[in-house]
């Protein structure tokens, strides 16, 4: 994924020496540089100290955004000493990205005036004023930070995951492949509320799919088995399984392209069974690790989901079941799936198997495609979405997958998430109608993905486990 990037912004008032400006300059573009940001920083010449003051300067800020825009990502704010809120109210008057408010620290030992900022109180005067002007933004976890200090550099890489989600999100296409099963009134969801925030869902029949899918021929479908070979093992099945979901990821691939998707749930039963005797994990195992978010059982409401946390992590994500109790543990549940897992997300290649459920349903070879396979261990965040009465709703947790062993004869690919109070988040789940899906995705960033929905999105967001 592309370099996030920032446009700097640094407020001053008159009567503050110049070198708090110069020295703040410096240490603003080390903390974008050490942690491997990209920044904007308008030409120190035009202002006084390269800094904004007045209305003048605030439309000459306005101007450098206006010729950048699309290059950058978010704007921070800083504030190394009180700076003036005229300027920073035309500067931003027309802004869409989120902002990020920073303020020096004051040191009490040095309150003279040529070291004396008052950042922390014009910060308070700031955000007033850019509130009055409805213009959104974002605090950093200590009012006065450094730049230079750890806890800036985490600051960075939560407001990195915001402008992420905000700039992914704001406008983009999910595809929803075949229609709803029936039995799932669980994954039903309101197109016009998803319209309402900009978020476009495309609908495709699988008569379609399945008349496209017979016409594959030639190098790309050659190329798709090659593909889907190397990332699990396929044992002794006849190559017409391996043939037919290859097919079916030519015609999902062309889909993406045509109608520019970013996201897409799949009913991945009993059609697929009933006439190709295959399972569609493998495809999405494929769009999954190259950032497509792609649900199985048509969830789109959790595709969305998948988008999002993908956005806020900057990493590929998975659609599994919650799943299982985990002995009398509160701590502690099951996560599993017959195997949608990208294998950026998994230990190491899978293996192929037959759908134990659908071999009983349809009888021998009607399921062949789940990617069986161990998942990482490490710290996740999990996260789940819907629509409701108009609304868009989420939530997310953060806790970790544990190295257990899973029980034996558990098939596809599960593991046990851990996290403080799971009971918490399932008697969440149940008493707010969420599904039975969570996206997951490595490491933590539910407070990324909070920001972005809170803020900037109108999406509501809760976190249970708090």
């Amino acid at each position: 994924m592309k370099k996030t990037t920032f446009a700097l912004y640094f407020g001053n008032r008159g009567f503050f020496p110049g070198e708090l400006i110069a020295d703040a300059r410096k240490a603003l573009i080390e903390a974008c540089e050490r942690n491997g940001y990209g920044y904007l920083v308008m030409d120190e010449s035009l202002t006084r100290y390269g800094a904004v003051e007045t209305i003048r300067e605030g439309a000459l800020f306005a101007r450098f955004l206006k010729d950048h825009d699309g290059e950058y990502d978010g704007i921070i704010l800083s504030l190394p000493n009180f700076g003036d809120e005229n300027g920073a109210s035309v500067a931003f008057a027309d802004v869409r990205v989120p902002i990020l408010v920073q303020a020096f620290p004051d040191d009490p030992e040095r309150m003279d005036f040529q070291h004396r900022r008052d950042a922390l109180c014009g910060k308070l005067a700031m955000c007033n004023v850019l509130r009055q002007l409805g213009i959104r933004y974002t605090l950093t976890s200590s009012f006065c930070v450094d730049p230079l200090s750890d806890a800036f550099t985490a600051d960075l890489a939560r407001f990195a995951g915001t402008c992420r989600v905000v700039s992914g999100m704001r406008r983009f296409n999910v595809g929803a492949i075949g229609a709803r099963t029936t039995a799932f009134k669980t994954v039903r969801y309101d197109e016009i509320a998803f319209a309402g925030h900009r978020i476009n869902v495309e609908t495709f029949d699988l008569a379609r799919i399945f008349a496209e899918m017979d016409a594959v021929s030639g190098p790309r479908l050659e190329e798709k088995k090659a593909l889907y070979a190397s990332l699990s093992d396929f044992g002794s099945y006849p190559p017409s399984k391996l043939d037919a979901i290859a097919r079916l990821g030519v015609v999902v691939d062309n889909l993406i392209a045509e109608y520019d998707l970013h996201a897409v749930a799949l009913r991945c039963w009993d059609e697929l069974q009933k006439k190709y005797g295959i399972a569609p994990c493998l495809v999405l195992c494929d769009l999954n690790e190259r950032g497509i978010g792609a649900a199985c059982e048509l969830d789109v409401t959790n595709a969305v989901m998948m988008r999002a946390l993908g956005l806020a992590a900057d990493w590929p994500v998975m659609l599994l079941d919650v799943n299982n109790n985990y002995l009398d543990d509160p701590d502690r549940i099951f996560l599993f799936h017959c195997g949608p897992a990208p294998k950026s997300l998994m230990r190491g290649p899978g293996t192929v198997e037959e759908h134990l459920m659908f071999r009983k349903s349809y009888g021998i070879g009607s399921g062949v495609g789940i990617n069986k396979g161990l998942l990482f261990e490490g710290p996740v965040t999990v996260g789940s979405f819907k629509t409701e009465n108009g609304r868009l709703c989420s939530f997310a947790a953060e806790g970790r997958l544990l190295d257990e062993p899973m029980p034996k004869g558990y098939f596809g690919c599960g593991a046990v998430f851990e996290t403080d109070r799971a009971d918490r988040m399932l008697s969440y789940m149940a008493r707010n109608g969420y599904r039975h899906h969570v996206a997951v995705t490595k490491g933590h960033c539910a407070d990324s993905v909070r920001e972005a929905f809170r803020t900037y999105l109108d999406i509501d967001f809760d976190c249970p486990i708090e």
